[in-house]
């Protein structure tokens, strides 16, 4: 019975090598000479750190726009207030992985509000399709693409 997994993920390497081209960036552009703005990566968390909030703002919008050049959806990131510290502004950056229990839940009742002759299944951080015809597992990824969640999704582990 063909099947597949719906998951929301990003690839953690190209994730590192857009906070190193950011960082790369501010360090040659002029608007940032003499001040100390950095980019961390701590696992999924990213860490911008500047002079003020105005730079802030620039930085993560070169974070974006590298992390969009690496394949990388920004839909996955979830933005912290900004901090100011004394001199130092700070600002976390969250990159979200998996599905939760509730979109999870909310992706399985739209398949069954469609009445498609698939069964969704909860499990753990993914969701898994299956049905007898590969033609209805491709309508539900239609479906869900046009959908507007607030976590990108992909889909993989196609089994036919």
């Amino acid at each position: 019975m063909p099947s597949f997994d719906i998951v929301s993920e990003y690839d953690s390497h190209e994730a590192s090598n857009a906070v190193d081209q950011a960082n790369r960036e501010i360090d040659t552009r002029f608007d940032f000479r003499g001040s100390n703005a950095s980019f961390t990566l701590e696992k999924e968390n990213i860490l911008l750190e500047s002079d003020n909030e105005f730079q802030l703002q620039q930085m993560l919008d070169i974070l974006n726009n590298k992390l969009t050049k690496r394949g990388i959806d920004i839909a996955c990131l979830e933005v912290n207030e900004a901090e100011l510290r004394g001199q130092r502004a700070r600002q976390n950056v969250t990159l979200r992985e998996g599905i939760d229990q509730t979109t999870a839940k909310k992706i399985v009742k739209m398949v069954k509000d469609k009445k498609m002759k698939v069964q969704a299944a909860i499990q753990g951080e993914k969701v898994r399709i299956s049905g007898k015809k590969r033609d209805d597992l491709q309508a539900v990824m239609a479906m869900l693409k046009d959908e507007n969640l607030d976590i990108p999704l992909q889909f993989n582990n196609f089994r036919d």
